[in-house]
């Protein structure tokens, strides 16, 4: 699954990837992305139009959805193209959730110890992720998952679906609907491209935001 991540990368690095255009102002580092908050995204509207980096709410609920309906934070790989819920927004309303990292947590000992886990690189994951307007006419979005791949599957059987640069304009074209033609030039990262380390538990609380959060436990 994907819970909780972190975003540094300032914006122009993240805008080289996608060509995106200058910004007015720069992104505000975040080392602890929680669920419920306005998370950075990129979208690409129209088929003609330009990517663009946005604000979207970390909760999938699309307009049509009735109160009591469920408000998920992931969608995984095996059912969003099919599910009811999910369908109508993988097939028009994908979108890119860029990250430097992470967390996931690994039971030991009787606890969960929390990990960060990155690009062996450096360089900022890209996030597969699909969006809807909600009943208030602001997008919300869910992150994809996929079955946990290579250092990732140590720490938990899950992993957000991060994809290879070739892949990132294919995923926000509109002009692809269609699941197989979407799955012919829409890969996964590499998962030797994943490395990860333990840190520390004051990332499971919510209000923690610092880059320590992400240095490997034990260390200054």
């Amino acid at each position: 699954m994907c819970g909780r991540f972190a975003l540094f990368s300032p914006y122009p690095k993240l805008a080289e990837a996608l060509r995106l255009p200058p910004a007015r102002h720069d992104l505000i580092p975040r080392y602890n992305v929680t669920p419920g908050t306005w998370i950075t995204a990129v979208r690409q509207l129209e088929e003609d139009d330009a990517p663009v980096m946005d604000e979207l709410w970390w909760g999938y609920k699309p307009h049509w959805a009735g109160d009591k309906a469920p408000q998920p934070i992931n969608a995984t790989v095996e059912k969003v193209a099919t599910s009811h819920y999910f369908r109508g927004a993988f097939a028009h309303h994908r979108c890119l959730i860029p990250a430097d990292g992470w967390y996931e947590w690994k039971p030991v000992e009787g606890h969960k110890q929390p990990h960060f886990l990155t690009r062996r690189d450096g360089e900022p994951l890209w996030l597969a992720g699909i969006w809807a307007e909600r009943a208030d006419g602001k997008p919300g979005c869910a992150i994809l998952t996929e079955p946990g791949r290579g250092a990732a599957k140590v720490i938990h059987d899950r992993m957000p679906l991060a994809l290879d640069d070739a892949s990132l304009a294919p995923w926000l074209d509109p002009a692809l609907s269609e699941r197989e033609a979407i799955r012919q030039v829409v890969h996964h990262l590499d998962a030797d491209a994943i490395t990860h380390w333990p840190v520390s538990p004051r990332v499971n609380r919510p209000t923690q935001n610092d880059a320590d959060l992400i240095a490997p436990l034990g260390e200054p």
